[in-house]
């Protein structure tokens, strides 16, 4: 079996529902994962737009998850840390936590990157995604993702 992560708000390929975007509630999606690498220490997560216009826009970054756990649920607090000892990044709207779709028109896929690491990253809070990517080299065991569409009215 291979690392997979899903939701229980959309499938893969799907629309992610307005709940979820800066036309609903902003509010992080309920996640899961299952069969992570045995060696698994932490897991971190990437949620990003690569259809922005200007750049590729980061959505979420969240680091240090432990191993024990195997979902997050709905509406995660935007806070910096946490007490299991998971750790909130920077997006790209310049802060901590969740920020959902807000795309300026058209169809835009989301990426939610999800990563088995055989290590607590020795990272602050408030880390940048490219911040976070480089500390993560050497240490990721496998990867997987989940992607979700949406488009504004």
């Amino acid at each position: 079996m291979a690392l997979r992560i899903e939701s229980s708000a959309f499938k893969e390929n799907e629309m992610i529902p307005a709940r979820y975007t800066c036309d609903g509630a902003n509010i992080s999606p309920p996640l899961s994962w299952s069969d992570p690498p045995a060696e698994t220490n932490t897991f971190a997560l990437i949620f990003d737009d690569p259809d922005a216009p200007a750049k590729t826009w980061v959505h979420w970054v969240l680091y240090n998850i432990p191993a024990q756990i195997d979902h997050l649920e709905e509406n995660i607090p935007t806070g910096k840390e946490f007490d299991n000892g998971s750790k909130h990044g920077i997006n790209d709207f310049k802060n901590y936590g969740y920020g959902g779709p807000c795309p300026p028109g058209g169809t835009h896929g989301y990426r939610l990157k999800f990563y088995a690491l055989d290590t607590d990253l020795d990272l602050g809070s408030g880390v940048t995604k490219q911040q976070l990517i480089d500390a993560m080299d050497g240490h990721i065991l496998e990867k997987t993702e989940l992607i979700g569409n949406y488009s504004r009215k």
